[in-house]
């Protein structure tokens, strides 16, 4: 009885986004204190190093050294690199943050995965020191962290266009009504950049560089910026170091089945809505999160082809770690709607 209480008293409560992309850790009364790339680098089988620097690795690696991002689609795909990267994140912030108690985790998921997939988040967690897991779905959390009136009686659509998943969710009472989930998102738009280059270019190009190119020219449709960016990589004929000109136009055109898929996706949801919640809807309109969110024009986009008001959230990155991080200090809310593992 003692114990338990005191571990209470004197852990931090952490909540853990565990992104395809990157992994953000929000320590309750200290707001975000980690922000990397879900990335680890390993080496006889001990964590050489993990987020930004073993990125930077990725594609460079030698033999002796395995870089994984073990998080694929937004569920967890390489469970034992997984835990040693997210004990190694912990350990890197515990100094400043943690005591020798064992914190209590909130862990956002995708709310399309399933239970296995969910069982797989929480032996993560406990694996990587937690004390006690909690489960919330990321559309939720994004939707607290957006600032949504979400316990009201009022419809409230978010998309979050994460790394690896796509969700359209329709809240209200604190409770999810509907959500389409797409296994697509960020990630999907690197992959499909590298093989527009091979394709049209006949020019191989790794992870980092499409991520680059779709950071400087991505664009949810063609726009008439004319702006260009320098691609380097291999050729597919010679095989020699080769340097290409792509424009915004062709990385538009690359990306055009990711960004249908989330225009699909929102309308699929909004097909199932119901009519009062549909009218809250149609009031109120339609908030995107997530990393994907940022995309250039996608927010028009989606208000042309729905004909809503479409608003970027306030915090598109961060939003979903940062709601969880809310969740912490509202236990009722947090046993209502965490999902059981």
């Amino acid at each position: 009885m003692v114990l338990p209480l005191l571990s209470r008293l004197f852990a931090t409560d952490l909540a853990i986004d565990l992104g395809t992309s990157n992994t953000r850790i929000v320590a309750r009364g200290a707001g975000l204190v980690l922000d990397e790339p879900s990335v680890v680098a390993m080496r006889d089988n001990e964590v050489l190093a993990a987020g930004r620097e073993a990125k930077a690795m990725l594609g460079r690696e030698p033999g002796a050294v395995t870089v994984v991002r073990p998080v694929a689609n937004g569920v967890i795909a390489e469970p034992d690199f997984a835990q040693k990267m997210l004990t190694h994140f912990l350990a890197r912030i515990e100094r400043r943050w943690l005591t020798h108690w064992r914190p209590q985790i909130l862990m956002t998921t995708p709310s399309g995965i399933t239970q296995v997939e969910r069982r797989a988040v929480r032996d993560v967690a406990l694996g990587a020191g937690a004390r006690e897991v909690y489960l919330v779905t990321e559309p939720f959390a994004a939707a607290i962290g957006a600032g949504m009136p979400i316990q009201e009686a009022r419809g409230s659509l978010i998309v979050t266009v994460g790394g690896g998943t796509t969700e359209t969710a329709l809240l209200s009472l604190a409770g999810m009504v509907h959500c389409e989930s797409v296994r697509s998102g960020g990630s999907d738009m690197d992959d499909a950049i590298i093989q527009w280059v091979r394709k049209h270019h006949s020019l191989l190009i790794g992870l980092r560089q499409a991520e680059a190119i779709k950071l400087a020219l991505g664009s949810a449709r063609p726009t008439s910026a004319d702006r260009q960016f320098e691609v380097k990589g291999r050729g597919l004929i010679d095989g020699l170091p080769r340097i290409v000109v792509l424009s915004d136009d062709e990385v538009a055109e690359a990306l055009r089945d990711s960004v249908v898929a989330i225009v699909e996706s929102v309308r699929a949801c909004l097909e199932r809505t119901p009519p009062e919640l549909a009218a809250d809807i149609a009031e109120h309109g339609i908030v995107i999160a997530g990393g994907g969110a940022l995309l250039h024009g996608l927010d028009d986009l989606l208000r042309d082809e729905i004909g809503l008001a479409v608003t970027v959230s306030s915090e598109p990155v961060n939003g979903a770690a940062l709601g969880a991080g809310k969740m912490l200090d509202g236990l009722e809310m947090l046993r209502r709607v965490a999902a059981s593992p």
